[in-house]
């Protein structure tokens, strides 16, 4: 192979303990963090779209990603030596129940790429074929679905959103069969396969599968090389040192809701396997972006009933998922107060987080008492006049406060009746805003950059995504391009791209990809 510029040095593979047996079969794998595996080739990959931010952080050339060979790596048709693929071995609590085994069933790492800046990536296949974690499964993944996780990939990242990365999409020439929405009417749908980076994949399933197991020696093995691969700074030994650390998590994970709910992102399956080690937003599935404002919003049909994963509820849900990971963990431990600590932390750092993510979205200097209620009201308003928020707080961010009406928002809300309903109870904040404005020290101009700087205009709408993945499944991406480039900048305005700042089309609430979700993919 060429792309000369990676070297890979998998540590993952050679520090902790691997399946004795190899090969795709599906198997109860004990006592080991992975099973090697190679990805299945596929008829006829093709680049189809790449992340330019991620290419030149790994060190690729244009010319690297127009070859021939790149295509053949990235799609699973050919491996360079000093990659080791492996899928990892992991369990988790599914909607609130524990699951067992789950394991990478179609995610395939082929290493750890270290860069010239002293950087180590794990570069993950999704869709590579069948694992021993597959569980029936054909291991692979449909291009509607790989578009949206690329793409939302690299729009939280621009979004200044923690997350995985996405490197490249690729096209495999192979029919995918899925059902969409379970419901008995399966079709065949192109396959894809992304490549997903982050420095590391490690979830929180996997501290808990050894502990279910009573295998209190791999869990420690793991917790060790998870502190001197992904936590270097973390100083010490034995207890304080797992106790720092899962305080650290808990930190990194106050501030990651933080965001999620700062730009209207609602994750849809926030699983414990679905929970980075590392604070980032991993495994993009059904998820989706609040248009109309209603924190009961979940965009997951597999949890339309019990609204798990709602809108509102994900940073108790991540509290919940901490307290499984202090479970899993407290072998570790002679007294687990540092953890019940640590938990406790973690709402007293949200609470500050969804503070300042107050201040901060409502163009105020300072923050005063009274601020969280302020924004409380606003975000009542807004469900009762069913107004879009992200739309919402840029005109904040444009309109004059002291003149401001209910009338100014209009054309946000998504029901006219609603809107009207709500008109004087949006009135009666304005002015309550408009006071509050009135002591704050900060010029109107210096707020208007603020705002912008906090409240995107671009966000990757489900039916955005889903357009480009009409016309991506006739063969045409330029519709994937476009959105990638737009979402690159997602705090700019950009003229002449209007269209993409627009709420959700009506005729996008009954399409499907456009509004609920399901995990088929």
């Amino acid at each position: 192979m060429s792309l000369d510029t990676l070297r890979f040095d998998n540590r993952f593979v050679r520090d902790l303990p691997g399946d004795p047996q190899q090969g795709p079969g599906v198997r109860q794998v004990e006592g080991a963090a992975y099973s090697l595996i190679e990805p299945t080739p596929v008829p006829a990959p093709r680049l189809v779209a790449y992340s330019a931010e991620m290419a030149e952080t790994l060190g690729l050339t244009p010319a690297d990603l127009a070859s021939a060979e790149f295509a053949d790596l990235f799609g699973g048709n050919a491996l360079r030596e000093d990659m080791q693929p492996w899928a990892a071995n992991y369990g988790g609590h599914q909607f609130g129940v524990w699951a067992g085994q789950l394991g990478d069933g179609r995610a395939i790492s082929l290493g750890e790429a270290l860069t010239a800046a002293g950087g180590r990536w794990e570069l993950q296949l999704k869709g590579a074929g069948p694992t021993p974690y597959s569980r029936g499964a054909d291991g692979r993944a449909v291009l509607r679905s790989s578009i949206r996780e690329f793409v939302c990939s690299e729009a939280m990242h621009h979004l200044g959103v923690p997350t995985t990365r996405a490197l490249c999409l690729v096209a495999t020439g192979e029919p995918v069969v899925r059902d969409m929405f379970y419901d008995g009417h399966p079709r065949a749908e192109p396959g894809a396969i992304v490549c997903r980076v982050a420095p590391s994949f490690i979830r929180f399933g996997q501290f808990e599968l050894p502990t279910s197991r009573g295998d209190v020696a791999l869990l420690r093995q793991l917790a060790d090389f998870t502190l001197a691969r992904d936590f270097p700074h973390l100083a010490g030994r034995g207890e304080a040192r797992y106790a720092d650390w899962f305080d650290e998590v808990c930190a990194r994970t106050a501030s990651l809701m933080a965001h999620w709910m700062r730009v209207g992102f609602v994750h849809g399956v926030m699983n414990t396997d679905n929970m980075s080690i590392l604070g980032l937003t991993l495994d993009y599935g059904p998820y989706g972006w609040i248009d109309d404002y209603d924190p009961e919003w979940t965009p997951n049909t597999t949890d339309a009933q019990r609204r798990r994963y709602r809108y509102g509820q994900q940073p108790n849900v991540a509290w919940w998922n901490l307290s499984c990971l202090a479970g899993a963990l407290a072998p570790l431990f002679g007294d687990v107060a540092p953890l019940r600590a640590s938990l406790e932390r973690y709402a007293e750092l949200y609470a500050g987080h969804e503070r300042a993510n107050a201040v901060a979205k409502l163009g105020l200097g300072v923050e005063r008492e009274g601020d969280l209620a302020l924004m409380q009201s606003l975000q009542e308003a807004m469900q009762q006049a069913s107004l879009d928020m992200t739309l919402t707080f840029r005109t904040l961010g444009e309109m004059d406060v002291q003149t401001a009406t209910p009338e100014t928002f209009r054309e946000l809300a998504y029901d006219e009746a609603c809107f009207r309903a709500a008109a004087p109870g949006l009135a009666d904040w304005l002015r309550r805003y408009a006071a509050r404005l009135a002591g704050d020290p900060r010029p109107a101009g210096e707020r208007r950059r603020a705002m912008h700087a906090v409240n995107p205009l671009y966000v990757p709408r489900n039916y955005l995504a889903q357009q480009a993945i009409d016309r991506a499944e006739q063969g045409d991406y330029a519709g994937v391009h476009e959105l990638l480039d737009v979402l690159r900048d997602p705090y700019g305005e950009q003229p002449g791209r209007e269209a993409y700042a627009r709420k959700r089309p009506e005729w996008a609430v009954r399409k499907a990809g456009c509004s609920m979700l399901s995990c088929s993919s």
